[in-house]
C-alpha cells in the first residue's frame, strides 16, 4: 500500500480513472482495473546495484448493484502479483471491501483499504519521490472504514483503522484516524489532511514495540491556470510524543511541476526534509534480530523525468534523482507502466 509521497495522487488518479467494463445489465456493473510496471533501477545511495523490479502487478474487480437511481452497493477485490518490487511465487490480496455509493451523500467503504492520508501527494514522479513523511504510520489496513464526499467544489473524507489482528504498527490497543478537506476554485485546488495515530504495534521485523502518539498534517496547493502546465506545493509534518517521555518532529516542504507536450510529459520536483535534533532512525542488522539507531540527517532531494505515451494508458519513462546526504550517488531508472 505504501508508495512514495509525490507519486501517490497521480498513480491513484490513473488507476481509478481507467477501467474495463466487463458487464452492465439490469442495474449490475462489473469493471476490471489494474496496473503493471516493470523497471530497471539504481537507487539513490552509495554502492547501489542496478536491478530489474516489478513495481506493480495488480488487477481488481469492482462489482456494483443499483438499489435505486441514487444508491449502489457492491464489493471490490484486488490481487497483487508483486511483493517488495519482485514478482515471485507469493501473490497477495490487495484491497478488499464492500461499498455503498450515493449520488448525494457520498461513498462508504468497509474492509481492507487505504484511508485518506494515502491520497496525500503532489507531482508526477515514477521512482524518486518524497518518502520521509511516512514514518511508522500506515495509511491503510485490513480493519478500515473510509467515507468520501465530493460536491464538485468542496470535497472531504474520513478514515478509521483498528488493528485487533496485530498486523501492523498500530497494534490491538492502538488506533488511527484521518480527515481530508479540499476546495476547488478557479484554477486552484486546496487540500488539507490531518491524522492522529496511537501506535502500539511492532515494527522492524517485530524487534521494536512501539508506544507513542503521532500527529500528521499535510497541506497542498495545485495550480493549473497555464495550458499544459501543472504547479504544486506541499507541506508535510509529523509530530511524535513517546509515552516514555520526549518528543520529535519532522517537516518536509515539496515543490513539483509537470508539462505535457503532445505525447510527452516532462516533470520535476524538489523537497527538503528537516528533523528535530533528537530524531533517530532505526536499522536492522543483517541477521534481522537487532536494531541500531543513528541521528537523522536533514536533506534535500530532487527528481527529473520524461515519459512518452506509446499507447493508450501506457507510458515509457526515464528518471534521475539525487539528494544531498553524505556518501550518496545519483539514482536513475527506465521503465514501462500500463494501467487499465
Amino acid at each position: 500500500m505504501k508508495k512514495t509521497l509525490v507519486a501517490l495522487s497521480v498513480l491513484m488518479a490513473a488507476t481509478s480513472a481507467q477501467a474495463i467494463e466487463l458487464y452492465n445489465q439490469d442495474g449490475v456493473t462489473v469493471n476490471m482495473t489494474g496496473d503493471v510496471e516493470v523497471r530497471y533501477k539504481k537507487d539513490i545511495g552509495k554502492d547501489q546495484n542496478t536491478k530489474q523490479e516489478i513495481d506493480d502487478a495488480d488487477f481488481g474487480f469492482d462489482t456494483r448493484y443499483a438499489v435505486n437511481d441514487d444508491l449502489q452497493v457492491g464489493a471490490f477485490l484486488e490481487f497483487s502479483g508483486d511483493n517488495s518490487d519482485r514478482a515471485n511465487d507469493k501473490t497477495s490480496v490487495g484491497n478488499v471491501y464492500v461499498g455503498f455509493y450515493h449520488t448525494s451523500y457520498g461513498d462508504l467503504k468497509i474492509g481492507k483499504l487505504d484511508t485518506q492520508m494515502d491520497d496525500a501527494g503532489i507531482g508526477n514522479d515514477y521512482l524518486f519521490g518524497v518518502n520521509s513523511f511516512f514514518n511508522d504510520s500506515n495509511f491503510g489496513g485490513e480493519e478500515a472504514i473510509r467515507y468520501d464526499l465530493d460536491t464538485g467544489s468542496f470535497y472531504m473524507g474520513l478514515g478509521l483503522i483498528q488493528d485487533k489482528h496485530e498486523a501492523q504498527a498500530i497494534g490491538k490497543d492502538g488506533h488511527y484516524f484521518d480527515v481530508k478537506l479540499g476546495y476547488r476554485v478557479a484554477d486552484f485546488d486546496f487540500t488539507a489532511f490531518v491524522a492522529d495515530a496511537e501506535l502500539k504495534g511492532k515494527v522492524l521485523n517485530n524487534v521494536v514495540t512501539l508506544d507513542k502518539d503521532e500527529t500528521l498534517m499535510a497541506l497542498e496547493v495545485r495550480y493549473a491556470g497555464v495550458e499544459n502546465l501543472n504547479l504544486e506545493l506541499g507541506y508535510y509534518t509529523v509530530d511524535t510524543d513517546f509515552r516514555t517521555g520526549g518528543s520529535t518532529d519532522v517537516d518536509t516542504i515539496a515543490f513539483a511541476a509537470d508539462y505535457t507536450w503532445d505525447k510527452w510529459n516532462f516533470a520535476g520536483g524538489y523537497s527538503h526534509t528537516d528533523y528535530s535534533d533528537n530524531y533517530t532512525i532505526g536499522t536492522l542488522n543483517d541477521a534481522k534480530d537487532a536494531v541500531t539507531y543513528a541521528k537523522a540527517e536533514d536533506f534535500g532531494q530532487w527528481f527529473l523525468n520524461a515519459g512518452y505515451g506509446i499507447a493508450p494508458n501506457t507510458t515509457v519513462y526515464v528518471e534521475i534523482g539525487d539528494n544531498d546526504k553524505a556518501n550518496s550517488d545519483l539514482g536513475y531508472g527506465i521503465g514501462v507502466k500500463a494501467t487499465f
